[in-house]
């Protein structure tokens, strides 16, 4: 009696292994007719920033095939299936920035999924925010006609000039970077090692739209444990007398802030 049901007991398990994996096969299965529209892609889309001429600018690319021909997109990659997110973002910037992830600084932004956002069908984007001084001419790649630098808040302002959700993209980005331009020492990414303290205030007059005080600024940075260091040298590029070149410090979070103007 104990035999039969051990046999019975193992039939039914084979069984129900049969038919679980006959339902995964079915459904990783594409279907004849199946297209692009009915399953999922993920992309890794980036908000490339960096300052120059004292101002915030973006990477953007000039789509040339639909949709949305002929306008401004975020520097994206489809994902492939061997690599991981990160991995496609370093991809990206390399291959559209022509630059090494490890001279950004880079982190996830947000994820982005809405079945619309995309009329060829259901594209999932995960975005990625990058900084870096001195950032190099971009060259095109792909579908792309023209990829350059913009200012940031010529796009900000303008929605349509943009392809698929991208200004949304872009709005988070920017927002997430003058954020944490109060709270951490995230502005010395946009400048080189070894800065002035006029270097650093610019990055924040580009980032933030607004005009600092420099004897404030100066006391403020100076003032704020580990976020800045004296190198011990001094510089002359700024013109004028000759200014002390810092680098960053070990702090990690401001303390105090570094709080933006209410307009």
């Amino acid at each position: 009696m104990e035999n039969l049901l051990v046999v019975a007991l193992t039939i039914t398990k084979v069984s129900l292994i049969v038919k679980v994996t006959s339902t995964i096969q079915r459904v990783r299965r594409s279907s004849p007719g199946e297209t692009f529209r009915d399953r999922a892609a993920i992309t890794v889309d980036l908000t490339v920033l960096t300052v120059r001429h004292d101002r915030l600018d973006l990477l953007v690319a000039r789509r040339a095939t639909p949709p949305y021909r002929g306008r401004w997109e975020l520097p994206g990659v489809v994902a492939l299936h061997d690599e991981d997110l990160r991995g496609a973002a370093s991809r990206a910037l390399a291959d559209r920035a022509g630059a090494s992830s490890a001279i950004v600084h880079l982190e996830q932004l947000a994820t982005y999924g809405r079945p619309a956002r995309d009329p060829r069908g259901w594209v999932v984007s995960v975005a990625y925010l990058a900084f870096a001084p001195e950032m190099p001419e971009p060259a095109a790649t792909g579908s792309t006609g023209t990829t350059r630098w913009v200012p940031a808040a010529d796009l900000l302002n303008e929605p349509r000039r943009l392809a698929f959700d991208h200004h949304h993209i872009l709005s988070d980005g920017v927002e997430r970077a003058r954020a944490k331009l109060e709270y951490s020492p995230l502005a010395t990414a946009f400048c080189p090692e070894e800065f002035t303290i006029a270097e650093l205030r610019r990055v924040y007059e580009a980032a933030w739209g607004q005009r600092l005080d420099p004897r404030n600024f100066h006391r403020k940075i100076t003032g704020t444990p580990g976020f800045v260091e004296p190198v011990g040298q001094t510089t002359t590029r700024d013109g004028g007398r000759p200014a002390q070149l810092y680098r960053r410090g070990t702090a990690d979070l401001l303390h105090p802030a570094m709080l933006r103007h209410n307009p």
